[in-house]
């Protein structure tokens, strides 16, 4: 398997999204898992085996794109057509991959798993992130 191949422009809120705004810490694009940098009170990319914690505790995926120091809207709960083809019951999870959207199955050893929703259809992730902080053995 392999992190989902998200189509920008088909990154859609449903009407139950809980969002928040910002600014961009870096370029991102929508759909790539973003947290928010305690240092800069930016958003930046995410990823599961950084040796920060802060960068592994991401805090929603980017509804649009943004390059630096630009406006950014991320939801944090609730539904999104996220652009990509998906598992209806599968778990999808913060990748490796800076700001990249896994299945379960490509979690591996030494990674902070982070849940960022479960597959409601083939188009739509229901998010609801949940990060328990511990290394998988």
């Amino acid at each position: 398997m392999a992190d989902l191949t998200i189509t920008a422009a088909n990154v859609v809120a449903g009407s139950n999204a809980r969002t928040v705004h910002g600014v961009a810490g870096v370029a991102i694009t929508a759909g790539q898992v973003v947290y928010l940098s305690p240092t800069s009170g930016k958003y930046e990319l995410a990823d599961t085996d950084s040796a920060t914690a802060a960068v592994r505790s991401a805090h929603g995926i980017a509804l649009n794109g943004a390059a630096l120091n630009q406006p950014i809207s991320v939801i944090t709960e609730g539904d999104v057509t996220i652009g990509a083809t998906i598992e209806a019951g599968t778990a999808y999870y913060l990748s490796g991959t800076a700001g990249g959207i896994c299945p379960v199955a490509d979690v591996a050893a030494g990674d902070y798993p982070l849940i960022l929703g479960m597959g409601k259809s083939t188009t739509v992730l229901a998010v609801n992130i949940q990060y328990p902080g511990v290394v998988k053995a």
